[in-house]
């Protein structure tokens, strides 16, 4: 009897905590989603909202039976890369259809509401506050409250761009020597803070009304001003109260902002609009930035394969040399060959920068030369493949080591008793066997070093520049081409970069499926 019994009442022990486990899991899954999805709906999210939505009903449905034994394994795989790799570029690939940038990355009410904020302006019968300037968030980036404190009343005012200025019960805040130094749930900011933030705070104002806003003014200051602009929703048309001339919305070049009765651009602001494939005509007909494509293009395949073949001809042949047995010291010779390895690559890069210094560098002192490593394009091209050689040529000897050694001694006894030299042996023998091994991780470093930004960023920032030329220096690849157009001085521009970055996506994969394709040749060694 108790031996029947017995798997029973182990298998009721068991499952209640499982069902305890799926049950809070389950539950917590409902709860992320309950919080975010109307989060998202309201910020209009739409692709984010469509991943939770289909997310939550996958883990559901895997999750809340005992069927679909596979897909409870395949899930968290497949969908952290949806989220982490999938939407991305799908996000990229929209980017680059529209104006995404510096003055256009909100909606159109966003930009109104900004441009009339930005119209406001003092009075003579405008009221002054001590200001204390809050945060519930970063001190450099915000969002920024506003605490205000009328000096002749003592009233205690609140704002921020998105709530209209409101008093604040004296019981909620501190107030010393007319400022409010606390505030519950907030962080004020101190001198040195204000200063540090006071580009964004000059572009804040805080609404009263229709036709007034507070406006920062120094450290410690804020007034009440005027609107002059007002915008009619009906019209479409902003309208300045003072002058009563009024801009309607025009096209100038690709995206559409308030123009003036002459169709000139009234306001830097404007929106995020779909601007078709015109990036991408930008891209591909545009001379001048064809142009700098298409040389960013050239230097990029050079600094990958000249890259790729110099680090595996010296790890190749250092692997080589330290694999024969009759050579002492190897394991000494090896630790010290991967220290390059062992050393953070952005410590190399930026060590390897003041080397290349013209003056007082170690290069030009050791060797005495006085050469412009830096401010010369080709010497700077040779920097960077140099720089690249003693940084990656330890990954090809560790991998190049690892190859030789798991080549059978018998293979290469066999071609030197059939009257093979060493070097016979090693070119027509050893390296096709190494390379059926390697090829891949040729190709795989291929593509790193194609879109390899940081040994360009760290040790050369791209340059040296041309005069006039600020989007490509003459080290610059395609990916450092792309930051500098979404990061430039001259301001961002996300949609162009997008654009720039699907072309270079589209590239990288098309070379490496003809690498690949030749690798496959290599099968035939076997």
């Amino acid at each position: 009897m108790s031996s029947t019994h017995a798997p029973a009442h182990r298998e009721r022990t068991t499952t209640i905590p499982a069902i305890v486990v799926r049950v809070l899991f389950l539950g917590a899954v409902l709860a992320v989603a309950a919080f975010t999805v109307p989060l998202m709906i309201e910020l209009k999210q739409w692709m984010w909202l469509s991943v939770m939505i289909l997310a939550a009903i996958a883990i559901f449905v895997l999750y809340s039976t005992k069927r679909f034994v596979p897909g409870k394994y395949l899930f968290p795989g497949t969908f952290f890369l949806v989220v982490f790799l999938i939407t991305p570029i799908i996000l990229t690939i929209g980017y680059s259809f529209t104006n995404f940038g510096d003055g256009t990355r909100g909606s159109k009410e966003q930009a109104v509401d900004s441009i009339v904020a930005n119209s406001v302006q003092q009075t003579e019968d405008s009221t002054w506050y001590n200001l204390a300037v809050a945060t519930q968030g970063d001190p450099v980036e915000g969002p920024f409250t506003l605490f205000l404190v009328d000096p002749e009343t003592g009233t205690i005012y609140r704002g921020d761009e998105t709530a209209p200025v409101q008093e604040v019960p004296a019981d909620e805040v501190t107030v010393t020597s007319g400022f409010v130094t606390e505030a519950a749930g907030y962080t004020i900011l101190d001198a040195r803070e204000v200063n540090t933030a006071y580009d964004a705070l000059q572009a804040l104002a805080v609404p009263i009304s229709d036709t007034s806003a507070v406006r920062v003014q120094g450290a410690n200051q804020a007034f009440e001003g005027t609107t002059v602009l007002s915008y009619d929703e009906s019209t479409d048309t902003l309208t300045n109260s003072q002058t009563d001339e009024e801009f309607t919305v025009g096209k100038v070049g690709d995206s559409e902002y308030f123009v003036d009765a002459d169709g000139k651009r009234a306001f830097s602001q404007s929106w995020l609009q779909n601007v078709g494939g015109s990036n991408y005509e930008r891209l591909f007909t545009n001379a001048g930035i064809a142009k700098q494509f298409g040389a960013a293009f050239v230097w990029t395949l050079i600094f990958a394969l000249g890259s790729v073949l110099l680090t595996f001809v010296v790890g190749f042949a250092l692997a080589l040399v330290l694999n024969d047995e009759r050579m002492r010291g190897r394991r000494l010779y090896r630790s010290v060959l991967l220290m390059p390895y062992a050393v953070p690559g952005f410590i190399s890069l930026l060590v390897w920068s003041n080397f290349y210094n013209r003056d007082f560098g170690l290069i030009n002192e050791t060797l005495g030369l006085h050469l412009d490593w830096m401010g010369d394009p080709t010497l700077a091209k040779a920097a960077v493949l140099l720089t690249n050689l003693w940084m990656g040529f330890p990954y090809m000897f560790i991998v190049s080591t690892g190859a030789l050694q798991a080549i059978p001694n018998d293979v290469t006894e066999a071609a030197r008793m059939d009257g093979a030299s060493r070097l016979q042996t090693t070119l027509k023998v050893v390296t096709p066997l190494l390379m059926v091994a390697v090829a891949p991780l040729l190709v795989a470093s291929f593509a790193f070093n194609f879109n390899n930004f940081n040994a360009i960023q760290l040790l050369t920032e791209g340059g040296p520049f041309l005069p006039g030329e600020y989007t490509r220096g003459g080290t610059d690849i395609l990916i450092s081409m792309i930051y500098r157009i979404a990061f430039g001085g001259s301001g961002a521009d996300f949609g162009f970069a997008s654009a720039v970055s699907v072309a270079l996506f589209a590239l990288t994969g098309v070379l490496a499926a003809i690498q690949f394709r030749f690798t496959n040749v290599l099968e035939d060694v076997n």
